[in-house]
């Protein structure tokens, strides 16, 4: 007798928005796109979805951020504090304040967001589709543990060195995908005005939305962030984000190494990618490169981390507790290994150790004239 396999759950939604036309075409868009998932109610406001998640339990809900009354960001709030479960923000695309206002919501523990058009009878159903089902796939997926209760990331008062900045000599490099948003706000302020190197981040994020994600940034961390535009100088204590839609390298320059952009085709279903930059970044900077992994779906940043701990670079991957979709960093581990294995709260800290433990070896090599960087042979950290 042929044994069947067991069928998959199927998993509920909750479908709010404050625009009935959008409920409707939601729910027949997770009715029509996959039997993975189910319509079990929708909610006009995020009083009415509060009341609808404790009626009727929902695996996922989808969230409008414009609502009135209790808008999409104070439900999310609710949400996360009293009954948290995954939350798939709906972003309008174009509308002014819905970048910033997307960022906060991935800050404070929603798993993904998807973009509508504006207007209410615009939506392109086609359009849609594909990145709401690939939302919900990954909100099906997301480890609630790694989104603490109340979450609520550092409010913007820091100040910059105003000292002009030296080309990079040093360099780390980032990946980040879903549940990085959140991850790089604990991150990224907690490295110091000196850090003696430059920071390179990769986060999947369509156009649009990379300029606030940097701003944010920039507003929480004594180190300045921007987002990166091509020809722009790669210099030390200085972090970059690269431009949504856009791979971003590092190449040589007459002054120092700078940063190139380009549209090319995606890599591993994503631009920008990660596995690019950091092969770009042992071209340019050699052994002189910490990479990390961090939270996300699929596998890119894997075969870039193994390229950067080839050639003699440091690796810190975010553990499985601390990360949101555990994805990316379980790939990174599993074909480049590690030096670290870091939750959330402790990657910013390995990366500095890190650094000055790769800084302190280079500086003894080069004062014994040897050369640095050759192969190390089977990962560490591999599981």
């Amino acid at each position: 007798m042929t044994a069947v396999a067991p069928r998959p759950r199927v998993r509920t939604v909750l479908v709010v928005d404050d625009s009935a036309f959008m409920r409707r075409v939601i729910s027949d868009v997770v009715a029509t796109a996959s039997e993975e998932f189910r319509v079990v109610g929708t909610a006009r406001d995020g009083l009415d979805a509060l009341r609808q998640i404790h009626a009727l339990e929902p695996d996922i809900v989808t969230l409008d951020i414009e609502m009135p009354e209790l808008d999409g960001l104070q439900t999310l709030g609710y949400i996360m504090a009293e009954t948290p479960r995954p939350v798939v923000m709906l972003s309008a695309a174009g509308a002014p304040g819905s970048a910033d206002l997307t960022i906060r919501a991935l800050e404070l523990g929603a798993v993904d967001f998807v973009r509508k058009p504006m207007g209410p009878h615009s939506l392109d159903v086609a359009s849609v589709r594909e990145p709401l089902v690939a939302a919900l796939r990954a909100a099906a997926c997301m480890n609630l543990q790694g989104v603490s209760v109340l979450a609520r990331p550092p409010v913007g008062t820091a100040t910059h060195d105003g000292a002009a900045p030296d080309a990079a000599a040093w360099v780390i490099v980032i990946a980040a995908s879903t549940g990085g948003p959140r991850a790089l706000s604990e991150i990224v302020p907690a490295l110091p005005a000196d850090l003696g190197a430059a920071v390179l981040i990769v986060q999947h994020m369509p156009g649009g939305f990379t300029e606030s994600l940097a701003q944010r940034l920039d507003a929480m961390s004594v180190l300045h962030v921007c987002e990166a535009a091509s020809g722009m100088a790669v210099q030390q204590n200085r972090a970059y984000i690269a431009r949504g839609g856009f791979h971003m390298r590092v190449a040589p320059g007459p002054a120092g190494p700078v940063l190139s952009l380009d549209a090319g085709p995606a890599i591993w279903g994503v631009r920008p990618a990660a596995d690019p930059l950091f092969r770009s970044a042992v071209q340019v900077f050699g052994p002189r490169v910490v990479g990390a992994v961090l939270t996300g779906m699929g596998r890119d940043g894997a075969e870039g981390l193994r390229a950067v701990r080839d050639a003699g670079g440091q690796a810190v991957v975010q553990d499985q507790m601390t990360s949101i979709i555990y994805g990316m960093p379980q790939a990174a581990l599993a074909t480049a290994g590690a030096d670290r294995v870091a939750a959330l709260p402790d990657v910013a800290h390995a990366l500095q150790d890190l650094l000055a433990s790769a800084r302190q070896a280079d500086a003894a090599v080069q004062s014994r004239g040897a050369p640095r960087g050759a192969p190390r042979g089977a990962p560490r950290g591999a599981p």
